[in-house]
């Protein structure tokens, strides 16, 4: 049964090779195309939000006032609050990890038993006087362990991003989602910023800082020349996650 899955994937996988070698053939000489613009909630993978929501409050008016409870001010304002609305997303990620641990642990053990009467006076004659009959059982053990593990990462990318407004949840506030792809010469680099944001923390300008995400989801890949070249071949990726050592 398991030659036949192994043959499975193999077979599968060869498949997947030629087809992305087919691909790699027709893209020869052509830089790697944009992705159309659609609506997000029509792409694979896609599922609306659901959150814990607040108790619905109606809007109230009071008499002779312009005013209603929901109303952010007086005048029109003029950052994101429906579907389709478009805010300017600032991505500021700055993430640094240092982590160092050693465990060394050590335990010797000795014990030494003699024999003596008759079995000392056997094991003396025997031995010819070699074995002294003081020690004539001797046990050592020992142990020793040390280990030794370091972490030192450190991830920096500041940037900017529109996000559209894809959904607007019971209690106001905005799912948003943006994508961005930037190509130079033969490579795409792509962007995607996705999460739930308050209205009252978009700012004047019609921008948010990503850290006022939440659930917040941030991609920034590549695709292209340079990413293919870095990535293992199918047949490296395959070997790497079946076999066991």
């Amino acid at each position: 049964m398991n030659i036949l899955k192994l043959a499975t994937l193999l077979t599968l996988t060869l498949t997947l090779a030629g087809c992305n070698t087919m691909d790699r053939l027709a893209d020869v000489g052509r830089a790697p195309a944009l992705s159309p613009i659609v609506d997000p909630t029509t792409t694979a993978g896609y599922q609306p939000v659901n959150m814990p929501m607040p108790q619905a409050i109606a809007d109230t008016y009071q008499a002779n006032s312009l005013y209603r409870t929901s109303a952010k001010g007086f005048f029109k304002d003029e950052r994101a609050h429906r579907i389709g609305d478009i805010l300017t997303v600032i991505v500021t990620v700055n993430d640094s990890a240092k982590i160092a641990n050693n465990t060394q642990s050590s335990r010797n053990s000795t014990n030494s038993a003699g024999m003596g009467g008759i079995l000392g006076s056997m094991v003396d004659t025997a031995s010819g006087g070699t074995i002294d009959t003081n020690d004539a059982l001797d046990f050592n053990s020992g142990i020793a362990n040390t280990g030794k593990g370091s972490v030192n990462r450190s991830e920096s990318l500041q940037t900017s991003v529109a996000a559209v407004v894809t959904q607007v949840l019971p209690n106001g506030n905005l799912v948003i989602e943006g994508h961005q792809e930037v190509r130079v010469n033969f490579e795409v680099r792509d962007l995607v910023v996705a999460g739930i944001v308050r209205p009252s923390d978009i700012q004047a300008n019609n921008t948010i800082p990503s850290s006022k995400i939440a659930e917040a989801r941030i991609a920034y890949g590549g695709r292209g020349q340079i990413t293919d070249v870095q990535q293992p071949r199918y047949g490296q990726q395959v070997m790497d996650a079946i076999l066991p050592f």
